[in-house]
């Protein structure tokens, strides 16, 4: 059978599906928040520090002293707002606001799943989230049980994007040859019941690589076709439970759960809704009136131009790092915001030393004067961290009257079970060099060789 484009965004399905998408959506970012909240996370990771790490480009985004509670406060209240579906289009907005401005605050606490929430609560700003099953849906007396077919497809597809891409990512060398980093991982959850003697043997971590690998690149099929769904979904919630049983991740396992939901048909949605309904004693017949929704045609050219454009840039963005010189894992250069998750197990030392260009006095720096423990392991082997907190370290002592100021670095990294090699030219006074796009060519060139993607 053709497919035929232009048919296809003429198609009409039940909004079931979206609707329970925003409900959970809602219900578990307000988790996440009040998670954060009540572990003291805002205090230690945005209150506490001395210095944070900026993202090229958003040097502005900055925490806000107390004020950051608010922060977190306004995004909490939007998932409420999200979730009943309650003034949703300044709901979902907020929260992508502030959610990415959270995100942006430090590169610290960068995570592939932060970003994956930011890319999805921006793409639900376009959608129809609200039309069915939702407190605006019944202030408005009008329910529209139908919407457009690509209004969900849209979520289909960035989670396709995401599982697919972490495959992709996985095909290399040390993941698929050497077992790597899950080979230096898993020995230490030796106190897992059952699993832990498992995961001693090097069989196992081998089994852990290939499935990962076969898992995330077939699943976003299997979650397509209705025959393997059943199956697909089984596999995604063993999948993410193990992964939160094995690895400290947060909410995200739990998140990839609910979110994968989308792909079942409306009479699976429609018996989630009966239950909350049942539940919150709500009048769920109110909602199934058979209408259904259609944007007018140059909404819905501008909507559907706006996503090509928008998934172009999801499906090429994550190959930038091609354009770049030497060993991605090593430069890092191209790394992030790309899906490679849990490829590398990177640790590093640097020493800072502060040189009068003049007299030659030196001096070193003792990291814990202004990094916490969690930034300085960050730091030590992200060449974009270490050149950033080289700057501040310049501005730092030329404030306390100090003059002629170099920036040094002693740095040692090693990546994924090789021996502890040199890293930053130690010759390259860090204090002259610029942030930019272009390859930091002060980077060590890795001596080893990662082949695959």
């Amino acid at each position: 059978m053709k497919f035929n484009l232009n048919e296809y965004f003429k198609k009409h399905t039940e909004a079931a599906p979206l609707a329970v998408f925003r409900v959970f959506f809602g219900l578990m970012m307000l988790t996440s928040i009040i998670r954060f909240w009540s572990y003291g996370w805002i205090d230690k990771l945005y209150i506490q520090p001395k210095f944070f790490f900026s993202f090229y480009g958003f040097e502005w985004v900055k925490p806000i002293g107390a004020y950051t509670y608010a922060v977190f406060f306004i995004c909490g209240i939007s998932t409420i707002l999200i979730t009943l579906g309650f003034k949703y289009k300044i709901a979902i907005v907020t929260f992508f606001l502030s959610f990415t401005y959270i995100e942006l605050m430090d590169k610290t606490t960068y995570l592939n799943h932060y970003y994956f929430i930011s890319l999805l609560s921006f793409i639900m700003i376009f959608l129809p989230a609200n039309a069915y099953y939702s407190l605006d849906a019944k202030i408005k007396g009008t329910s529209f049980q139908y919407i457009p077919s690509w209004t969900i497809d849209v979520i289909k597809l960035l989670l396709g994007i995401v599982y697919f891409y972490a495959g992709l990512a996985k095909l290399n060398s040390d993941w698929l040859l050497d077992a790597m980093p899950l080979k230096i991982w898993l020995p230490s959850k030796y106190d897992i019941p059952f699993l832990g003697d498992i995961l001693q043997k090097e069989w196992a971590h081998y089994l852990f690589s290939y499935s990962g690998a076969i898992y995330d690149l077939t699943i976003p099929f299997l979650l397509l076709y209705r025959k393997t769904r059943p199956f697909a979904f089984v596999m995604v919630v063993v999948f993410h439970v193990l992964t939160r049983v094995l690895f400290p991740i947060g909410m995200f396992p739990y998140i990839m759960i609910i979110s994968t939901l989308v792909f079942f048909n409306s009479v699976f949605h429609h018996k989630i809704l009966d239950f909350i309904s049942k539940i919150c004693k709500i009048n769920k017949s109110k909602f199934d009136t058979n209408k259904v929704l259609k944007f007018s045609y140059v909404k819905n050219k501008i909507l559907i131009s706006f996503f090509l454009i928008f998934f172009m840039i999801q499906l090429f963005f994550p190959f930038r790092y091609l354009i770049y010189p030497g060993e991605l894992f090593w430069t890092e250069e191209g790394y992030r915001f790309s899906w490679r998750v849990m490829l590398m197990e990177k640790a590093g030392y640097a020493n800072f030393k502060i040189v009068n260009s003049e007299t030659k006095e030196r001096f070193y720096v003792d990291n814990d004067d202004f990094l916490t423990a969690f930034q300085q392991k960050q730091m030590a082997s992200q060449p974009d961290f270490i050149l950033e907190y080289a700057h501040y370290l310049k501005e730092h002592f030329e404030s306390q009257g100090h003059q002629n100021i170099q920036v040094f670095v002693e740095s040692y990294v090693a990546l994924n079970g090789r021996l502890s090699t040199l890293y930053i030219d130690p010759k390259v006074d860090l204090g002259e060099q610029k942030e930019s796009l272009k390859h930091k060519k002060w980077i060590i060139p890795f001596k080893d060789e990662i082949k695959g993607l």
